[in-house]
């Protein structure tokens, strides 16, 4: 995987910051996308630290403009696109008769709209040169569902569609798309969800813990590489048995 170039959307923190770090120590350039460019550029100097060449995009990957911003800056860059990890998301939890049209639509907007605008300009470059590694970032409650998250779980679950979908088109271009569905992993976003319910939630855990970046990171760079040219249009479930 030496001297590929991998885009990472909400590559700053959490999971999508180990993901750009373990990719790094593949000796991938990173491109490493976030809102906040004064985060987002201290984890691309932290990439450089390792050896590997990285810069810093901030952009809101909900907006096309911005989108094809990323995608020019790091043509002019690198020279190409190998890899598009698309783990931008947030969420704006509310029971549906509590939930507001700007909390639904702005979900809906980063996490599934984003996810589709990264993948259409990256298809672009990606059928070029007739190679190409996509790999979306859904959620165990896409396929579970969870009570206050409907519009955080249908962005999910309709990233799994989108996935399958992609993969059929361009299967035959040398390019796959696969996706990975994690379950309760510790990370700033989780950390808001109050004692009581991880408690409970790790009582439906059959391996006793709570996942940890680096668990998914390491699932991601495999389908990011060489070895897994042969899997498209699946999704891998990473959740210590949670979801089956």
């Amino acid at each position: 995987m030496k001297g590929q170039v991998a885009i990472v959307t909400g590559g700053s923190r959490g999971i999508g910051k180990a993901i750009a770090m373990a990719l790094a120590k593949k000796s991938v350039k990173v491109v490493v996308v976030g809102t906040k460019q004064e985060t987002t550029s201290q984890t691309a100097k932290e990439l450089s630290n390792l050896g590997t060449d990285s810069i810093a995009i901030a952009a809101d990957v909900s907006n096309s403009a911005d989108v094809k911003n990323i995608f020019d800056s790091t043509i002019k860059e690198f020279g190409k696109v190998d890899i598009l990890i698309n783990n931008a998301g947030i969420t704006k939890d509310a029971l549906i008769i509590r939930m507001k049209d700007e909390e639904w639509d702005r979900v809906i907007d980063v996490n599934l709209k984003g996810t589709f605008l990264c993948c259409r300009e990256a298809i672009k470059l990606m059928i070029k040169q007739k190679y190409g590694r996509i790999i979306n970032i859904s959620s165990i409650v896409g396929f579970m569902g969870n009570i206050g998250q409907a519009n955080y779980s249908a962005s999910k679950a309709a990233i799994a569609g989108l996935t399958k979908t992609l993969a059929k088109e361009y299967a035959n271009r040398g390019i796959t798309v696969n996706a990975v569905a994690p379950g309760f992993i510790t990370t700033d976003m989780t950390e808001t969800i109050p004692e009581n319910i991880k408690t409970e939630m790790l009582r439906s855990i059959p391996m006793g813990r709570f996942g940890v970046p680096e668990d998914i990171a390491n699932v991601v760079v495999f389908l990011a590489s060489p070895e897994a040219s042969y899997i498209t249009g699946q999704i891998l479930h990473v959740n210590g048995g949670m979801y089956m």
